[in-house]
């Protein structure tokens, strides 16, 4: 995180009505606007999370996605345009974001998240929001991330559910605590309402928000389930595997090693 500085009269007439919220205040603004994000990537889901945090005021955000946009991303990705069909996701997702707020900087990698770049493409981040479609890629940033020590907010969807939990490394639960392999019945398709996918990104960029303010932790192993179909929501506890192969030999922060 860069250092604090002093709000503009700017950034305060624009963020005026979030500063309101008492438990954030300017200092809530001014850790958000000094913090960098990286979002993987940045389709229904993501685009949604990257949407809401540079409304916030986050100072950077950075994006991981390949390939062009294509036409059956537009019921969902906010960030896509008709006329950006068949060029960068990442480039179309980048000037959508500085249209909204030109005074965040979106650093853009037309990559996807894997073993070769994830410590190049995590550099310098605070907190890192997990979209991906492909549970290999929330491997590799679900270890990353507790090799690491960042923050890692997890979003998912599937048709009218999603979920989103957080991993505080060393202190809850982490990805492959809940899932050692990969499930068999994850599909890379599966039904999609963009509705649905904002809502999630939605949650995930509030956790992301509420950690860098320092507002609330109250993300951080547990997971919140919607099931839009019957309109209900859950909130459980995460508990540890203490042979967890990524994160098992932690120790919670604070305690001596």
């Amino acid at each position: 995180m860069y250092p604090l500085q002093s709000l503009t009269d700017e950034q305060r007439a624009i963020y005026e009505w979030q500063i309101w919220s008492p438990d954030f205040g300017e200092q809530g603004q001014q850790r958000l606007s000094a913090a960098t994000v990286l979002v993987s990537r940045v389709g229904g889901v993501g685009g949604a999370v990257a949407y809401q945090l540079a409304a916030a005021g986050i100072g950077r955000i950075v994006l991981a996605h390949a390939g062009n946009v294509r036409p059956s991303d537009l019921n969902r990705q906010i960030l896509m345009t008709h006329e950006g069909l068949g060029t960068s996701r990442v480039e179309s997702a980048r000037r959508r974001l500085q249209e909204l707020n030109p005074r965040c900087e979106v650093v853009t990698f037309a990559e996807n998240i894997g073993e070769s770049n994830v410590d190049r493409i995590s550099t310098g981040v605070d907190v890192i929001v997990d979209c991906c479609p492909l549970f290999e890629e929330r491997f590799v940033l679900n270890d990353c991330a507790i090799r690491r020590g960042i923050p890692l907010v997890e979003c998912a969807m599937y048709d009218l559910e999603g979920s989103t939990f957080t991993v505080q490394p060393g202190r809850s639960a982490c990805v492959r605590c809940l899932y050692p392999e990969k499930p068999p019945q994850w599909r890379r398709q599966f039904p999609v309402f963009g509705a649905v996918a904002s809502a999630v990104g939605s949650l995930g960029a509030m956790a992301a928000i509420q950690l860098l303010a320092g507002v609330s932790d109250a993300n951080v192993g547990h997971m919140v389930r919607i099931d839009l179909r019957t309109w209900c929501m859950q909130r459980f506890q995460l508990h540890r595997d203490p042979k967890c192969a990524a994160c098992g030999n932690l120790s919670p922060p604070g305690d001596s090693v």
